[in-house]
């Protein structure tokens, strides 16, 4: 037993869960290495295939992206015979003589050896998306096309790019007979093509995949694992490095594992090689031979990650034996509570009250679920009696104790002590449990006794589902808990909990501390690895800062054991007074990865401009870093000076959208007068400059063209300003709303208040819009009143409420919506999100102002807020 230290958490699981598989692949490595290096170089006397180069721009599921692609036919083709198939992503760095993986010169080698079948190599490389505007750069479509889940890039491969690449050349349609394969998000890309169309590739080959929170990706384990009674009929090659990333997108390595896990629990055909390095194709290249032998082998054997569950013999904790010499507390057996929020529930709950309660003095309050088994005195936990000790001793403050059970529906008989809502209440995101606490049970608690209000002294806690309710009960409301206690906790698929670890790196910080213990014996099964689920949300909570501690064993099972045995020290621990400082290590993201660690400036928060308005929106800046805004109900437009902070008034108008133009004027939206208008702001004259328009936002080019977005006819509408020309240039987005153009003017940016994506477009020279895609994938909200399946994510409204949006310098996109300020990179990626600071009004817009631009304000219903944010 020991506490993991926070920097070693990359890799406990390797080396106790894996500790037979990673021998056993390592001795094979070493074995094969030298043979590996041959089949690696050019042999004397081995037949060389024949590699031909082309360009595809003509997809429709990817419209106006260009990409480069070879073509590799062996020596051995013979026409007249159908040949294997295997199409690599980032075709280029696989096929590159002298880099790390070699690939012609390797299938060269392999298929004289006849280690292989002979196999056609399709090399593809990612779309790009190139500017056609003066200055405008080429864009980037690669992790749009590989970190998607879904079907598109699968049928972008049978339907539009296979046919072009291979005419003329006989290739085999059995999918025993064809692959995938790639590095990265590549490898996830190649993975999901076989996910998605098995019928069509049998084989995949993944190096260091991109199996984390890039766009979804974390997923798959979850999925895999629903496929335990008709696995799909793929084969699967995982290669990954021990050292890997561990960065804004997720833990690489552990990602890894929790897809092989998975991919065990349900039967697949699999193979995980865990080698030396990180990121980098190096080691997957030396490992290429004997993984593409591994692959084209159809004798070939799965890994087995062996189980490490122990039973030790258990003795309690010193400090959870009662004693005569301290005071003991009071534990009142509550009435049965019945519940409005879960509604037909009933509950047993109990309340301990320490010998040292004043009434007279605001207490400090834990809350604990499955109540009854965490104070039974004869049990594992013994709370109670923990609590008399450590409080007597001073380790920590007097606290009352809410031991509350589960609810049972009524309508339902009792089996045993289980209560039939348990997973319901527990399992679940959102903010049900929190709001039942907060609404129902704790009003009950402070009619009796004088709790805190300071979140800091209220902490909540259980054991597996228990845990992570918990969690989310502080997730949600960090106002009113900010101590957390884990064990064993069931951070898995059994609803949608296994989403937490991607969440946490794409999520402001939240001021909460948290304790987790768990083991590596801990269980697998039809709803996730909880040691590889614990150790994904230990790394998270490391990476973006948290207070946080993860104590380890090895061995043990699913039960209280080992975490009954450390909790009174996890007590002392998380009742310690310690001012948290935040180690914050970023040196796993890679160039182009904008973590919210850089962008947010420690100690910084929302901080109020205005307040007490009608209805603020359309917030805007001029060049020198001034911001102006609206009160849509006063009605006015306002200046605040970018240096003094003083306010005045541009305007007595109602505008929902405000940009400066090329010529200095501003311009505004009018939805209500149905025109676009320009206002001179240094004397308030008022222009119109189109009529018989209904616009909600615009975005403006540098060579005057005004973008709007006319939300009620589904459509985006182009004014020229030179000729007063209106075009419509794009239907068919639900409701367009927010709209911003990126900093070289070659991209326009639509969010959508009515879907679940925020759309990109290329802009050509004379303002035409083409290249459509629903590149930006918005975080959507948990719907209260949805249906919450057991083992299936939670029901996630499908509109993200997606409004106002900006572009800062670095050519990040910060788009408000119903969850808050989300933030992408220029390439669509989600970068993380910032709560609204009011929940309870919309948030509607935002723009970068203040000095060089780096002052984030939003309009949050009848509040302005700025931020300062740092930008390296």
């Amino acid at each position: 037993m020991r506490r993991i230290p926070q920097s070693h958490l990359l890799k406990p699981f390797s080396c106790i869960v894996f500790i037979i598989v990673l021998g056993a692949a390592k001795h094979c490595w070493a074995q094969e290495s030298s043979a590996a290096a041959d089949v690696r170089e050019v042999q004397t006397g081995v037949p060389q295939g024949e590699l031909t180069s082309g360009v595809f721009e003509t997809s429709k599921l990817f419209p106006g992206t260009r990409r480069d692609y070879s073509v590799y036919v062996p020596a051995q083709y013979q026409a007249n015979q159908p040949a294997n198939l295997m199409v690599f992503m980032d075709g280029k760095n696989y096929a590159k003589p002298g880099g790390a993986f070699r690939v012609p010169t390797v299938f060269d080698n392999l298929i004289h050896q006849q280690a292989m079948p002979v196999t056609v190599a399709v090399f593809v490389n990612p779309g790009t998306i190139p500017g056609t505007q003066k200055d405008a750069a080429n864009r980037s479509n690669r992790s749009f096309e590989y970190d998607s889940l879904g079907d598109r890039y699968a049928n972008f491969l049978v339907d539009e790019f296979l046919p072009v690449a291979l005419k003329g050349i006989n290739v085999s349609g059995a999918p025993n007979d064809r692959a995938v394969c790639g590095i990265s998000s590549g490898g996830i890309c190649a993975f999901t093509v076989a996910w998605e169309k098995p019928e069509q590739f049998g084989k995949v080959l993944s190096h260091i995949g991109s199996f984390t929170n890039i766009r979804g990706g974390w997923a798959y384990p979850g999925l895999v694992r629903k496929t335990k009674k008709k696995p799909k009929p793929i084969k699967v090659y995982l290669q990954e490095g021990n050292d890997d990333l561990s960065n804004l997108h997720g833990n690489w390595p552990l990602g890894n594992r929790s897809l092989a896990a998975a991919l065990q629990y349900a039967g697949y055909t699999y193979k995980l090689v865990m080698t030396e390095g990180g990121h980098s194709g190096k080691w997957g290249g030396l490992e290429l031979p004997n993984a593409l032998r591994w692959l084209w082998n159809d004798d070939a054997e799965s890994t087995v990650i062996p189980s490490t569950a122990t039973k030790p013999a258990w003795e309690p904790h010193p400090d959870a034996i009662p004693r005569d010499d301290v005071p003991h507390g009071t534990v009142e057996v509550m009435e049965p509570w019945e519940s409005k929020i879960f509604p037909d529930t009933i509950r047993d709950w109990a309340v301990y009250v320490p010998s040292q309660y004043n009434k007279n003095t605001p207490t400090a309050l834990m809350v604990f679920q499955d109540g009854e088994r965490m104070r039974d005195v004869k049990g594992r936990w013994r709370i109670a009696v923990v609590l008399d000790n450590l409080i007597a001793r001073g380790d920590m403050p007097p606290t009352i104790g809410v031991f509350l059970n589960p609810g049972h529906h009524k309508s339902k008989p009792r089996q045993g002590n289980k209560s039939s809502n348990r997973s319901y209440e527990y399992d679940g995101l959102g903010d049900r449990y929190a709001n039942f606490l907060l609404n129902e049970i704790l009003p009950e608690v402070e009619s009796r006794y004088n709790l805190s209000d300071d979140p800091k002294m209220r902490a909540i806690g259980g054991s597996s589902s228990g845990a992570i309710c918990a969690f989310t009960v502080a997730w949600e409301r960090p106002d009113q808990f900010a101590k957390v206690y884990s064990s064993v906790g069931s951070f898995t698929n059994l609803r949608g909990g296994d989403a937490y670890p991607g969440l946490i790196r794409k999520t402001e910080p939240k001021p909460f501390r948290i304790y987790m213990a768990d083991t590596s014996g801990d269980i697998d099964n039809a709803f996730g690895s909880w040691p590889i689920a614990n150790q994904q949300m230990a790394s998270s909570l490391n990476y973006m800062g948290y207070d946080a501690r993860f104590d380890w064993a090895e061995g043990y099972m699913h039960n209280a054991d080992y975490g009954s045995s450390r909790f009174p020290d996890a007590m002392k621990w998380l009742w310690r007074n310690e001012t948290h400082t935040p180690k914050i290590d970023t040196s796993d993201d890679l160039r182009g990865d904008l973590t919210l660690l850089n962008l947010l400036v420690p100690g910084e928060s929302w901080k109020v401009v205005a307040q007490d308005l009608g209805f603020a929106d359309a917030p805007c800046s001029d060049s020198e870093g001034n911001f102006y805004f609206c009160d849509m109900k006063a009605p006015a437009i306002y200046r605040v000076d970018a240096n003094s902070g003083e306010q005045s008034i541009i305007a007595n108008e109602a505008v929902s959208g405000l940009e400066f133009g090329p010529d200095g004027l501003l311009y505004a939206c009018q939805g209500k007068q149905k025109r676009v208008i320009s206002i001179n702001p240094t004397d308030g004259n008022l222009n119109v400059v189109a009529a018989d328009v209904q616009p909600n936002d615009m975005a403006i080019s540098k060579n005057g063209f005004i973008f709007i977005t006319e939300t009620r006819a589904k459509q985006i509408t182009r004014i020229n300003l030179k000729t007063g020309e209106v075009s419509v240039v794009d239907t068919g987005i639900t409701r367009p709303n927010g709209i911003a153009l990126s900093n070289d003017g070659g991209t326009l940016a639509v969010s959508d208040h009515g879907g679940p994506h925020t759309w990109t477009f290329r802009v050509n020279q004379g303002g035409e819009l083409d290249a459509k895609s629903p590149t930006m994938p918005m975080r959507l909200p948990i719907d209260p009143k949805g249906e919450f399946k057991f083992n299936e994510p939670p029901p996630y409204n499908a509109v993200s409420r997606g409004d106002g949006m900006s572009v800062d310098k670095t050519g990040r996109y910060y788009v408000t919506s119903e969850l808050g300020v989300q933030i992408f990179d220029p390439t669509g990626r989600p970068c993380g999100v910032l709560p609204k600071p009011d929940k309870t009004q919309p948030l509607t817009s935002c723009t970068l102002a203040g000095k060089n631009h780096e002052t984030l304000f939003i309009t949050n219903g009848s509040t302005v807020y700025r931020r300062q944010l740092h930008f390296q």
